[in-house]
């Protein structure tokens, strides 16, 4: 059998814990119908609160939607902590907890969808009206979560937004920060930390325009080096009318 991307643990006080680490179907989901499946019969395997620990840079968003499907559904108590990345695909699996906590260096990132589409204008035009629908599912999870107003995360998405763990408890994605009253006084300590969110596009614009910027003032210099002085100008008449 493949390697499966998730895994299950039992805590010594009975409950349970689902691990997602890595590219999510990486090796499985692909054309493998058994596996969703299995997961269904693993995650009703067991009844009670489980815990769900996220460490994973995303993968594949139908992968993702199952799982954020079948965790919805559970019937029990949903906690998801994310202890290094939730990142694309594995941000929106996070949506799914009934309670989201984040670790203090933690990272969430959440972006457009892409894919790779070959063919005529045909098929073009249908892999972005494809790109266009998955972004609406995506987006239907993110606001339930946040209770953000849609285009605002719309917009997010099309910037590929990176968020601290601050960040994203200030903006809904998150509940919680883990381990928060040692995280206090380490800002405390710290002077207070905060709140990052990184946006791709905007350091992109901004570094366009600091390259406009610069081949300006270049340009500008380059035409006070090529400036004539009084005194030149003055001898070059002199020549002209003698």
């Amino acid at each position: 059998m493949k390697r499966k991307f998730w895994n299950w643990v039992r805590d010594a006080d009975g409950n349970r814990t689902l691990l997602l680490n890595g590219t999510i179907a990486q090796e499985t989901w692909y054309g493998d119908e058994v596996t969703p499946g299995l997961f269904r019969e693993e995650l009703a395997g067991g009844a009670g609160d489980i815990t769900v620990w996220i460490n994973s840079p995303g993968g594949d968003v139908f992968a993702a939607a199952q799982i954020y499907n079948m965790l919805m559904e559970y019937a029990g108590n949903v906690t998801v902590r994310i202890d290094g990345i939730a990142a694309s695909a594995a941000s929106v699996i996070a949506m799914a907890g009934t309670t989201v906590e984040i670790s203090p260096v933690g990272m969430m990132m959440i972006h457009n969808p892409s894919t790779v589409a070959v063919g005529d204008a045909k098929e073009m035009q249908a892999a972005i009206e494809m790109l266009s629908e998955t972004k609406e599912s995506i987006l239907n999870a993110y606001e339930l979560k946040t209770g953000l107003d849609r285009a605002v995360l719309s917009d997010y998405m099309d910037s590929e937004c990176w968020m601290n763990a601050k960040k994203a408890v200030e903006l809904g994605f998150a509940d919680k920060i883990l381990f928060e009253d040692d995280a206090k006084e380490m800002e405390q300590a710290a002077g207070g930390a905060e709140a990052m969110l990184f946006s791709r596009r905007a350091v992109t614009a901004s570094l366009v325009d600091r390259l406009k910027m610069k081949k300006a003032a270049a340009n500008v210099a380059d035409k006070k080096d090529n400036r004539v002085s009084a005194d030149a100008l003055q001898k070059r008449l002199s020549l002209i009318l003698h």
